[in-house]
């Protein structure tokens, strides 16, 4: 039986399996390809971020009509080894109700130092604020890596 160790270093975690426990997989976004990390060093970072918050001065979001976008770039607190994996979902909403409610939140451009929050409205929708939370897992460099360059 394997046991598995975590080391909390502020919000950043560091997963590690034993006994050559190294295949840990996760579906990646809308493609059905299993994501397979090659080493057992897992780290896991999280955040939230206001997009925007646009209601005191009449931003476009809360006044304007048609397709708006909101992008923030999110910095993670350590690099990961490899482009890793990003949950991200709406953890604050203030919206006006009068409409239908049309929105997505999205992370582009994901790179091992962090990605793009991406947030989109359409139609006739007003949105006042809006702060995400989001998620990444993938492969961290481990204190016993070698370096050979």
């Amino acid at each position: 039986m394997s046991k598995t160790a975590s080391l909390a270093r502020g919000r950043f975690f560091v997963v590690i399996l034993s006994k050559r426990r190294d295949k840990v997989s996760e579906f990646k976004d809308k493609d059905d390809v299993m994501k397979t990390f090659r080493t057992h060093p897992i780290g896991i970072d999280q955040g939230e971020a206001v997009l925007f918050s646009e209601f005191a001065d009449g931003g476009g979001m809360w006044t304007g009509e048609g397709p708006r976008e909101r992008r923030k770039s999110i910095t993670f607190s350590q690099p990961f080894r490899s482009v890793p994996v990003v949950q991200i979902g709406v953890s604050l909403w203030d919206v006006d109700t009068s409409s239908a409610l049309r929105a997505e939140v999205t992370a582009e451009d994901v790179s091992p130092e962090g990605f793009t929050a991406v947030f989109r409205t359409w139609s006739d929708t007003r949105i006042a604020r809006i702060r995400a939370a989001w998620t990444a897992i993938g492969e961290v460099a481990h204190e016993d890596d070698w370096d050979i360059s």
